[in-house]
């Protein structure tokens, strides 16, 4: 039985751990060839030599002519560019009051920024290919808002418009993007989390429980497979039922 996407090439960012190494797992067992980027160079590495047919590269998605370097590495690598999965992020929580405007700036560049900058490299050889999907990924945060996360949630809020626009401008090209809205996702980064406010997200959640990286990366693999052959600007939500 060959994978969904067997034979593809698939670019993931922030793919070093977490969500991110989840989604080039599973995209690397329905047999695509994955670069793994992730600005820890020697981690992404270490995640791309743990699977079959990688390539793990240093990325900073803000700036331009390495996003730009790195859709021309994988395209030399493998052969074509099929897949762009945007998942790099990061956090720096804080009051409206006491947020620092780097720290707004920070997660606004990594998250929108550097989700315009992989759409646009990406789509630019995929519009030479005549096909591609590109996965964005959003956040709850973006749909209702969290206290403490002005920065991170209008950046998630803005991939969702970012991904409307792009779907519109690429359709005729026969380029798909879409976005997925994760919730509480079981990882390091939420883990840290004290656990009384942990157990509290965790009970609101209509299925009672956090989803694990591999919930997220399926709805990845769905959107960059022919089972998402007529979805376009479409935003998919992986949250358990919050928010719905």
């Amino acid at each position: 039985m060959t994978g969904l996407i067997e034979g593809r090439t698939a670019v993931v960012t922030g793919a070093a751990r977490g969500i991110g190494e989840a989604i080039a797992r599973l995209l690397a067992e329905h047999g695509a060839n994955v670069v793994v980027a992730d600005l820890d160079a020697e981690r992404a590495r270490a995640t791309a030599d743990d699977l079959p047919a990688a390539l793990g590269v240093g990325c900073d998605v803000t700036d331009e002519q390495a996003v730009d370097a790195l859709v021309h590495r994988a395209r030399a690598e493998f052969g074509s560019l099929d897949i762009f999965v945007n998942n790099a992020g990061i956090t720096r929580d804080a009051s409206l009051r006491k947020m620092r405007v780097e720290d707004f700036e920070a997660v606004v560049d990594v998250h929108l920024k550097g989700t315009w900058l992989g759409v646009r490299a990406a789509s630019a050889l995929m519009r030479e290919a005549g096909s591609g999907s590109i996965v964005n990924i959003s956040s709850l945060s973006g749909k209702s808002g969290n206290p403490g996360q002005t920065n991170y949630s209008a950046a998630k809020a803005g991939i969702v418009g970012l991904t409307k626009a792009a779907a519109k401008e690429l359709a005729h090209h026969d380029i798909r993007v879409n976005a997925v809205q994760p919730g509480l996702i079981r990882t390091a980064m939420t883990e840290a989390m004290p656990p009384e406010v942990f157990a509290e997200r965790e009970a609101a959640i209509p299925m009672q429980r956090a989803g694990e990286p591999v919930e997220v990366a399926g709805a990845v693999l769905f959107l960059a497979s022919d089972l998402s052959s007529y979805m376009t600007g479409g935003v998919l939500e992986v949250g358990g039922g919050r928010l719905m």
